[in-house]
């Protein structure tokens, strides 16, 4: 029986494939039903069709005071004031509700609110999680961007673009660079993919994972599709082969999750983002940029301009030359110093005199081989002759000055640089690094040290210029020498070899190969220098191809290869797979054409304008399911993530495709008019209640929408509900989430966080909950008692559970209590219990004003057992925490 019973599943299963699924379906505009009561809003004609089908009938539209208390947590998160009830119930005209939900989608509190729903679905937090869970100090311009674009009302479409390639689809829009967060909020394994081996299988392992986790959120987040149930083999009960979600793997092949720069002037991120590209095609080695007539001419003026203006080094003879670890310096004829006697495991050389030209720009140290050093130095480590600069330092001594002036340097450049000790690294500020020339020992090497100004030498100044090394090992260095110019910084810089040794050649005998090295070195110096010249720029942790290296996690020039891994296995790829998506959807090209060696951009806009297109059944139907959700308390398909066969179908399919049309056709993709449309619908505006209606027993879990669904609060909005009602809700907008301990540099701890403190009595605690800093860890326990996701899980919506432990914590937590103090306070300092403060206090909590017996029962309370108290029982009470 057992195997009949699944023989007869795999048969079912095997005719479900067969047979088309509803999601998958292109989307045609359904007629709105023609209802004989005459119904005109399209959301009732299909609901009372359904009703009408199931033999149930609507409930009565709610009042007043309950429908403004309904919009005002839907659309802002916040309570209405009893100011609002007043001016809102004083409006008699038909069109006032209308002119309230239009007054609430204009306040920036609406993209707070609508901002944490997207937050959720992407599960945003500013930590990385797993075993570290490092601070991500630029997370939150991604929740500003949200925030931005919900008030903006920002199309649908290319908000999506946004998020998956607006730094290739709007280059010059900076918000669009910041976009790309989204599919980098999830967490990250930070020991996997920066701090273990690049040449490790978990390494490789760990960015299939983390690649999984960017594609399951971008696809389940956009088209409801649980693609990663393909990765081990074919989908088991929706149409995703494998191949499809490898090729999804390979959109994402080239970045990793890092600080990405951008400029909020746009006109500087314009040049920014240009300059970095360029940087980016001569890395790529691109002959597009190093080919071109006007990278020849580039080079030409350089080499005119090398040609013309030589400059002149002066050499420093300093009277004063000392070692600090006690080694033998002695000046040779040629003007260089050597190092001899005890050969210290650290040392430092200073020298100070007066320096040998009126105005200096550039320092020069040269390196120089000696025979008597080991392996011929220039170092004196007796193991290859290398050493270790680890500061650079130059100190100016005025005459009449109380104490020296340290002068800043620009930039240093050098003829060469060991792989991890480069030049740059004396100048840093840190002595754990430093610059080393192995394995080029027995050479000469030079280094040039640029000013941050230009130093004009005064009668009776004083020069030090002070050597640091201190890496250990005796890498000291054994033979030097010491020069000065005063050249602008691009004609004295180091060229390195090889370009060094082809400049100096007839042009006309250049290979390709030379021609396009001194090509690239010319537009890195041009690059470098117009960097340097803009402003700080502003970072968001994103996807990125193009960053700033952080320890082992580097960028990468081409998209890495994705191969299909049979049965997920990392020791078993099988054949490379190209960039693509979802070949299930009719239409659209499940594989992109996207050029051979082009940038990894590419494939992230080919994905991006998939995903948006018109054409697109998947995004259209998820994304005004979602928002319906949201209103509702429940989609219209009950689970939004999965709109594949183990999902539910849709209860009100035509009412589905209709919005998902209209939504795309008619409202072009405007939230707010979504919005507008479902909340001024009798279907949203009816009674939650079924006042003993024995028809309603026909729908008990009110899938036909008989009534409006009894919503719980979710834990953002009693939080702020209480801050407000308490007066203490501070209403800034944007910035760095807020947190009130401080991580000593370099060290990545989670600290013990003091939630009580954190909320009720620190003004940066007052904050919106979109702005709270939680490590994605450890969640509040307040907050988590309610419902509110750790940061690593990805929920449609708040569950709106019911729980013992909500109302323990409720209750009991120290929270909850100080917000219940708090607002006796309040309510003490504007005239303590009197029936003034009642009428308040019903409004608030509640949205209406408390009865005569109430008030009277109230106050008796609050007399027994304190104000407080009696605040305490508000907050807890069933009334405050649902709204009908």
């Amino acid at each position: 029986m057992r195997f009949l019973s699944l023989a007869l599943f795999w048969t079912g299963m095997a005719l479900l494939a067969v047979e088309p699924h509803w999601a998958y379906a292109p989307l045609d505009r359904p007629s709105i039903p023609e209802i004989e009561d005459g119904v005109s809003h399209p959301v009732d004609a299909f609901i009372r069709v359904g009703l009408k089908a199931h033999g149930l009938r609507a409930a009565p539209e709610a009042d007043r005071p309950t429908l403004l208390r309904r919009i005002h947590f839907d659309l802002i998160g916040l309570p209405p004031s009893p100011e609002d009830h007043r001016r809102f119930l004083a409006d008699p005209a038909p069109e006032a509700y209308e002119r309230e939900v239009d007054r609430l989608l204009a306040s920036p509190r609406y993209g707070e609110r609508w901002a944490r729903h997207w937050m959720d679905a992407v599960h945003f937090a500013e930590t990385h999680g797993h075993d570290q869970d490092r601070i991500r100090e630029q997370a939150w311009p991604y929740r500003d961007y949200l925030i931005e674009a919900f008030n903006a009302d920002r199309p649908y479409a290319r908000f999506i673009q946004e998020q998956v390639a607006g730094d290739v689809l709007f280059p010059d829009r900076p918000e669009a660079t910041v976009a790309l967060a989204m599919a980098a909020a999830g967490p990250w394994d930070e020991s996997t993919l920066r701090d273990i081996r690049e040449d490790t299988l978990d390494r490789q392992l760990g960015r299939y994972v983390d690649r999984d986790d960017m594609i399951s959120t971008v696809v389940s987040v956009f088209n409801s599709t649980t693609v990663h149930c393909a990765r081990c083999h074919d989908h088991k009960f929706d149409p995703i082969p494998q191949a499809d979600y490898y090729a999804l793997q390979a959109v994402y092949s080239g970045v990793e999750r890092a600080h990405r720069v951008f400029d909020r002037d746009p006109s500087i991120h314009v040049r920014r983002q240009h300059w970095m590209h360029q940087r980016r095609q001569v890395e790529r080695q691109e002959a597009e940029l190093l080919e071109s007539p006007q990278t020849r001419a580039e080079v030409a003026l350089w080499l005119k301009r090398r040609r013309e203006h030589p400059v002149a080094w002066k050499s420093w003879e300093s009277p004063s030359f000392l070692s600090a670890g006690g080694a033998t310096l002695k000046r040779l004829p040629d003007g260089s110093i050597q190092a001899g006697g005890s050969s210290p495991e650290q040392d430092t050389y200073t020298l100070t005199g007066s320096p040998p030209a009126p105005t200096v720009r550039a320092i020069q140290v040269e390196l120089l081989p000696d025979d008597s050093l080991p392996h011929r130095g220039p170092g004196r480590n007796v193991d290859n002759g290398n050493l270790h600069l680890s500061e650079v330092e130059l100190w100016v001594f005025s005459a009449g000055a109380t104490a020296p002036r340290r002068v800043p340097w620009a930039r240093a450049t050098s003829s060469f640089d060991q792989e991890g000790w480069t030049v740059a690294q004396a100048i840093d500020g840190r002595d754990k690094t430093a610059w080393g020339i192995h394995p080029k020992e027995g050479q000469s090497h030079r280094a040039v040290f640029e000013l941050a100004e230009t130093l004009k030498a005064r009668p009776g100044d004083l020069w030090s210029l002070v050597l640091r090394q201190v890496h250990g090992g005796a890498h000291v260095i054994g033979r030097f020498r010491i020069s000065m110019t005063d050249a602008p910084g691009q004609s004295s810089r180091v060229i390195p070899e090889p370009v060094a040794s082809i400049v100096d050649r007839p042009v006309a005998g250049w290979t390709e190969a030379q021609s396009r090295a001194v090509a690239s070195f010319v537009i890195r110096e041009r690059l470098r220098d117009q960097l340097a010249g803009l402003p700080e720029p502003s970072r968001v942790y994103a996807v990125a191809g193009d960053f700033e290296p952080d320890a082992s996690l580097k960028p990468v020039l081409e998209p890495r290869p994705i191969h299909r891994l049979n049965r997920g296995e990392i020791t078993q790829p099988r054949e490379a797979v190209g960039p693509g998506a979802l070949t299930c959807i009719d239409g659209l090209p499940a594989r992109f054409s996207v050029p051979e060696g082009s940038e990894e951009g590419a494939r992230r806009a080919a994905l991006a304008r998939w995903l948006s297109h018109r054409d697109h059944p998947l995004t259209w139907r998820s994304i005004v399911n979602r928002v319906w959700l949201h209103h509702f308390g429940r989609g219209l398909v009950a689970t939004p993530n999965d709109f594949g066969r183990m999902g539910t179908p849709p209860t009100h399919p035509e009412l589905l495709d209709w919005l998902a049309v209209w939504f795309r056709d008619d409202a072009q993709g405007s939230f707010k008019a979504l919005h507008r449309l479902l909340v001024t619908s009798a279907t949203y505006r009816q009674r939650s209640q079924s006042s003993g209606d024995p028809v309603a027993l026909l729908d008990p879990d009110n899938r036909w929408l008989g009534r409006m669904n009894r919503i719980r609060l979710d834990a953002e909005c009693v939080r702020d509900a209480m801050l407000m009602i308490d007066g203490r809700l501070d209403l800034r907008m944007g910035g760095p989430g807020d947190r009130q301990f401080e991580l000593k540099p370099g060290i990545h701890v989670t600290p013990r966080v003091d939630y009580t403190r954190f909320d009720s009595d620190a003004p940066e605690g007052r904050r919106r909950s979109v702005y709270r800093f939680l490590f994605r860890t450890l969640p509040d326990p307040w907050m988590e008692a309610l419902d509110c996701p750790a940061g690593d899980q990805l929920l449609p919506a708040r569950n709106n559970s019911v729980t013992l432990q909500q109302a323990l914590a409720l209750w009991n937590n120290a929270f909850s209590l100080r917000q219940a103090e708090h607002w006796a306070e309040s309510l003490q300092a504007r005239g303590g219990d009197g029936s003034e403060s009642w009428k308040e206090v019903g409004w608030w909590a509640w949205g209406r004003p408390l009865t005569d017996t109430e008030q009277q029962e109230w106050t008796r309370y609050a007399r027994k057992h304190g104000l407080a108290n009696a605040c305490r029982l508000i907050f807890n009470s069933n009334e405050f925490l649902f709204v009908p």
